[in-house]
């Protein structure tokens, strides 16, 4: 154990201390929250807040195909909702369209991202509100690769950077 002073304080750092300091900073580094799967990498899965009351809510995520043959999104399944859709969101003008996609294909070598403005994942009839902090269970399966189950932490809006630079 070492004692030092600093600015009149005593701090003690210990061995132990030292080794709970270093294990909290990678377990920051773990609530970047990405995924690896066979080829495939989950990057940042999220939701956003809803409103008391809100029957929908949204998540996101990029999938980055690092593999040789394209795969496909095929389902998105979640416990937090009684059906969960991908969708895609396009401007025409001033309008907003909003459909059902069956699949997102995912290329290889490419990296689709799953954002406002784009495809996203909805989340339909919730179960209950999405509130900061709490965490949305998602169910990914593709079509060449099979399921992987992630957790979508619901993060306010500008808690952290668009996701693409994750990638």
């Amino acid at each position: 154990m070492r004692i030092k002073r600093i600015r009149g304080a005593t701090v003690v750092l210990s061995t132990r201390l030292l080794a709970a300091l270093a294990l909290a900073l990678a377990a920051g580094a773990a609530l970047a929250h990405d995924y690896t799967f066979g080829d495939l990498r989950i990057a940042h899965p999220y939701a956003r807040p809803t409103p008391p009351g809100a029957r929908t809510g949204g998540a996101y995520f990029a999938v980055r195909n690092n593999g040789t043959q394209a795969d496909r999104l095929v389902r998105v399944a979640s416990p937090a909702a009684q059906s969960v859709e991908l969708h895609s969101m396009t401007m025409d003008g001033n309008l907003m369209k909003m459909r059902a996609v069956p699949a997102l294909d995912i290329p290889a070598g490419v990296t689709v991202t799953l954002g406002s403005g784009g495809y996203h994942v909805m989340l339909v009839n919730l179960a209950h509100p999405l509130t900061v902090g709490s965490n949305v269970p998602l169910t990914l399966t593709f079509e060449r690769g099979g399921s992987i189950d992630v957790s979508a932490p619901v993060e306010a809006p500008n808690a952290g950077a668009d996701i693409a630079h994750r990638n």
